[in-house]
């Protein structure tokens, strides 16, 4: 992993041992670190997933506020990821039948679910206003980051 992501994990742990901090904040304080810190992380949310409702709900982002708080299980990248449980790193969104746009200047997105006892509770969401911005170095960073906050969440 490249020097400027395991910087980045230890600064994310700092934020995540904050225990007399609300989740939601904590969240927020990493969106927000994750997006000034890598230049082509441009909109950086986390989704939590109801699984009864099979719909993932926005809790915490960093970037233009987006209308989509809510996403149906199997629509656009995230729904996908909680039906699939599978990272989806998409170079190209305009070439995604079942992407949902959140911003026109968004050209490509990566989604990692976020494990608890192996049940996909949600996801982090990062969008690039770059083509072909995520590598398989943002993948496991991102990986790496939700162990830590599944270990926060129970």
């Amino acid at each position: 992993m490249k020097n400027e992501y395991t910087t980045l994990l230890s600064q994310c742990e700092s934020i995540i041992s904050q225990e007399d901090k609300a989740l939601e904040t904590l969240l927020t304080e990493i969106c927000t670190l994750l997006q000034k810190e890598v230049k082509h992380y441009d909109w950086v949310g986390f989704y939590f997933a109801d699984h009864m409702a099979q719909t993932l709900h926005l809790k915490a982002f960093a970037g233009i506020p987006t209308d989509h708080t809510e996403i149906p299980f199997g629509k656009g990248i995230c729904g996908q990821v909680a039906v699939s449980n599978e990272n989806f790193i998409v170079e190209d969104v305009t070439a995604q039948d079942n992407y949902i746009a959140c911003d026109i200047q968004v050209k490509s997105e990566i989604v990692i679910p976020l494990f608890v006892d192996k049940i996909n509770v949600g996801q982090i969401d990062i969008d690039s206003n770059i083509k072909n911005a995520f590598s398989q170095e943002d993948a496991t960073f991102l990986e790496q980051l939700n162990a830590r906050i599944a270990d926060i969440l129970f």
